[in-house]
């Protein structure tokens, strides 16, 4: 009789422990396939399970929007974003960037590019926008910094060009699926990134060996974590704490290696200002180039982002 009371006693407290216990599900956005992103992120998050105490679950979409509407239902409370992506989740999903990766060569950020085949006759992007209508073009998940938002701005939208009608074939992708395209010959042109780049020769330098870069952009602040706001404070803290410190031992430099990073530290979604400028120049710039819209309606919707890009300074 006593030791069916023990025995119960003992059920009840693990079920009672089991149903406390915090579980957190880290969102990875899609720069590549899920299985190579789970492969490479899992050491970090088996360490973070470790220290914090906590069950930590990676959460993978076939998009960036997944992982942003995501966080908006609480089906993520940490995430790995891009900037842009980190702006989205900060305005629509409750989320506030509590630290940025440091790259594995300490640098500040990394770059937007434009790649083509090595073998190809472009060098340049004037050469580029010359022969627009007989390429075939690969741009980044419309929630990507480096593959959607930046060359939209810098590369397009300051030559009032819109990418869906002015090459021959235009379509979507992520980094890897792009760098792949490119080296293989199956499209002419298309966005990536420098630290996407760094990964493709590490993890496929033959494929590497084929691309070319025609076009590199202006620096772009490293990627950004975000939590949910509502996590409870204690939560935040034990998960800021870990990432802060994460980069110490040998295992854990070799983790962060493959992901091209040397470390994390403090930031706010104070770094997500430049992203916000471009994109808000970006609407501005459509919005001048618009003969749809009569003067008076450009001037009126102009003059609204002119106050928005005002509040920001």
């Amino acid at each position: 009789m006593i030791k069916k009371i023990l025995a119960t006693a003992v059920c009840a407290l693990s079920l009672s422990c089991a149903a406390h216990a915090t579980t957190i599900n880290f969102g990875i956005i899609s720069t590549e396939s899920s299985t190579n992103l789970k492969k490479d992120w899992e050491p970090v998050l088996a360490e973070m399970a470790k220290q914090t105490g906590y069950e930590i679950k990676p959460f993978f979409a076939p998009d960036y929007a997944g992982v942003i509407e995501g966080m908006r239902f609480n089906k993520v409370q940490v995430a790995w974003f891009g900037n842009k992506s980190a702006m989205e989740a900060v305005d629509r999903s409750d989320g506030e960037v509590f630290a940025q990766t440091i790259a594995a060569d300490g640098s500040a950020g990394y770059y937007s590019l434009l790649i083509v085949n090595k073998k190809s006759p472009i060098n340049t992007l004037d050469a580029m926008l010359k022969d627009g209508k007989s390429l075939s073009f690969s741009i980044g998940d419309p929630n990507s910094t480096s593959g959607f938002l930046v060359p939209s701005y810098y590369v397009f939208a300051k030559h009032n060009i819109d990418p869906k009608t002015f090459f021959k074939v235009t379509r979507s992708a992520n980094h890897e699926s792009n760098a792949m395209a490119v080296a293989n010959g199956q499209v002419d042109v298309a966005t990536n990134n420098t630290e996407s780049m760094d990964r493709l020769k590490m993890v496929h330098p033959t494929d590497f060996e084929k691309i070319k870069v025609i076009w590199t952009s202006p620096l772009i602040p490293s990627d950004p974590l975000v939590m949910r706001k509502d996590l409870p404070q204690a939560e935040k803290t034990k998960i800021a704490d870990f990432f802060f410190a994460y980069g110490k031992t040998p295992e854990q430099k070799d983790a962060l290696k493959r992901l091209g990073l040397s470390g994390f530290k403090p930031s706010t979604n104070a770094q997500l200002m430049p992203i916000r400028q471009i994109s808000l120049f970006t609407k501005r710039t459509k919005i001048e180039a618009d003969a749809k819209l009569s003067a008076d309606e450009k001037k009126s919707q102009i003059a609204k982002i002119d106050e928005q890009l005002a509040a920001l300074k």
